[in-house]
């Protein structure tokens, strides 16, 4: 199997211009992660489907409406602000990470593959300013933390039938966590969107910050 073709088999809908983005990923991250690491060395080989397809998780939950606003906090090297930028090509991402040469990797990355609905900028969580839909992220903090540093910036305004709040990718047992959140919650596991053995103990969690 060809590497972009585990994105393909999920995602069979995919205009010329996102297979064409999708394909550069690889070769551009394997360049860049000599530069900064932003991706462990053992994972670079498997991109496609331990963080593309990973990232795209989020769109099995939710297909985001044109003009819907996502902040990514701790995108590291873009994860998953930009595999979801690519698939969502009408929906704006603003992906922040404290982290300044990570920063620069996305930014360069998407300016390579013609990325042109994404803003990144060094900022803490905490620092941003405006508001969103959603907040999405990969395993960047507990998720009572991260509820903490986003509630406020969560429009109240709601545009899709999933209420607006909190998207994150997390691993493994998430009981102690989730019960410290004390705020309703949603696990889907990825086991049962797809079928490869690295999603089998990987779930989206979602959790709604609006009434």
């Amino acid at each position: 199997m060809a590497k972009i073709d585990i994105i393909e088999k999920y995602f069979p809908n995919l205009t010329a211009v996102q297979k064409n983005q999708f394909a550069q990923l690889q070769d551009l991250y394997a360049e860049w992660n000599e530069k900064v690491n932003v991706i462990s060395r053992k994972d670079i080989e498997n991109l496609y489907e331990r963080h593309v397809l990973h990232s795209l998780s989020i769109a099995k939950v939710i297909e985001f409406k044109p003009g819907t606003e996502i902040l990514d906090v701790g995108t590291g090297g873009g994860f998953p602000g930009i595999p979801l930028a690519i698939l969502f090509p009408k929906v704006k991402f603003h992906l922040v990470d404290s982290i300044a040469k990570k920063i620069n990797v996305v930014n360069e990355i998407a300016k390579t593959i013609g990325l042109t609905n994404i803003v990144a900028e060094q900022m803490r969580a905490e620092k941003v300013d405006g508001e969103y839909d959603f907040v999405v992220s990969r395993a960047v903090t507990r998720i009572d933390v991260l509820y903490r540093w986003v509630r406020s910036k969560v429009a109240h305004q709601q545009g899709h039938d999933l209420k607006n709040g909190i998207i994150c990718l997390k691993g493994g047992d998430l009981t102690e966590e989730f019960s410290k959140l004390k705020k309703k919650n949603k696990l889907i596991e990825m086991s049962e969107i797809f079928e490869e053995e690295f999603f089998e103990t990987k779930k989206v969690a979602y959790v709604p910050v609006t009434n």
